[in-house]
């Protein structure tokens, strides 16, 4: 890549993440009257719901600890990080240890799930505050919750079954692709004596993608697979979700990179890109599609063919992250096709931050910046993670 292409990208996310998409939210996100943050705004900043999800108040706990750690010690980010973990203290905890999904404004609970992203999200969030605080009770809450959610997703019946139990067992790629995430982001920040156990589920969490969820005769990675690991020919086992799987494969060329450009790992996570951006880029309008068919037939979804904000984060850092480590200039071409596009598209340069939603062509769907799904995660994550590999 040119020197000045890589001084216009780093401009382009240093500036993105330091002077928008985080100075969005703490000014319209922060909750000062009932604690915690305030994600359901519309283009302005404008609070559309009061409702808070603890996905995302684990998300930006996460997010601006670890600005705080790697970035630069500004004390608001790590006041603000301690706000909403506070918050989740205080509120998001159920009797028996697990983490309530939704609460009302004045952390009164009203849904709870059976799955632990919750938990997950908050063990990364608990862990980096506690780091970067260097409050050690946190820290092993963290590291607490951590365990609790990897006991859950691994616990035979720990879970009661979304379908009538032996009628079609399965099992998800999402699971193996959660402990990994949140695996990295725990051996980053716990004692170094804890740091082999996260090893361990990291290694554990990339041989179960591998075996069970990159199928090689179809070139696709499955989100849903049958017990041994093969095709449900049903739309659940057939639905592939293209930006899901370029998640997953930055996770491993980052584990790569750490290892040493370990080899093997590097093979699987260009598999899973040059599978998955065939898969999911969009010939005719450009960008990621949501959802596709491993047999090209129709998908259930009706959201298929638009365009979220997060799977273009996604592939943004893959195909950057690809690019530094092999020098293809392949995935130097894929990167500018992909940022170009996004950067074309989603942003907004009147209120700043990004819009969440558009339709396949690029049309705006809808003005929100946030809700229960969409906070400061995905965008200042690929903003922060861009920014140090330029660097």
């Amino acid at each position: 890549m040119k020197s000045a292409d890589r001084r216009e990208l780093l401009e382009c996310y240093d500036s993105g993440l330091l002077a928008d998409t985080i100075p969005f939210w703490i000014r319209h996100g922060i909750d000062q009257e009932d604690g915690g943050y305030l994600f359901c705004l519309d283009r302005d900043g404008s609070v559309v719901d009061t409702d808070k999800g603890m996905w995302q108040h684990g998300r930006f706990a996460w997010m601006l600890s670890t600005l705080y750690k790697t970035v630069d010690t500004r004390q608001e980010w790590l006041d603000l990080a301690r706000h909403g973990i506070e918050f989740m203290e205080q509120h998001a905890f159920d009797s028996d240890g697990r983490m309530f999904f939704h609460l009302a404004k004045n952390g009164q609970p009203i849904r709870k799930r059976r799955y632990y992203f919750t938990e997950a999200f908050a063990a990364i969030a608990f862990a980096a505050y506690g780091h970067a605080a260097e409050d050690s009770a946190r820290l092993a809450l963290g590291e607490g919750l951590f365990n609790l959610m990897v006991q859950g997703f691994t616990t035979p019946g720990a879970i009661d079954p979304k379908f009538v139990p032996g009628s079609r067992p399965s099992k998800s790629f999402a699971v193996p692709m959660i402990i990994l995430a949140s695996a990295q982001c725990l051996r980053d920040t716990c004692p170094a004596d804890h740091r082999e156990q996260y090893v361990k589920w990291i290694d554990h969490s990339i041989e179960s993608i591998r075996r069970d969820f990159m199928n090689h005769e179809h070139h696709a990675v499955l989100e849903v697979v049958a017990e041994d690991g093969s095709v449900i020919d049903h739309y659940d086992g057939r639905q592939l979700c293209p930006g899901h799987a370029i998640e997953a494969a930055w996770f491993i060329l980052h584990e790569a990179r750490l290892r040493n450009d370990d080899q093997q790992l590097i093979e699987t996570g260009l598999t899973i890109l040059d599978w998955m951006w065939e898969r999911g880029w969009d010939q005719e309008h450009g960008g990621i599609l949501y959802f596709r068919d491993l047999f090209q037939k129709p998908v259930q979804d009706y959201w298929h063919d638009m365009k979220f904000w997060w799977p273009q984060n996604e592939t943004i850092v893959a195909t950057l992250l690809a690019h530094e480590i092999t020098g293809d200039h392949k995935y130097e071409s894929w990167h500018r096709q992909i940022h170009d596009w996004t950067y074309a598209n989603f942003p907004d340069p009147e209120y700043g931050e990004w819009y969440g939603y558009l339709h396949r062509d690029g049309r705006l769907s809808s003005t929100a910046k946030g809700n229960l799904w969409k906070g400061p995660f995905h965008v200042p994550r690929m903003q922060w993670y861009c920014r140090g590999l330029l660097r």
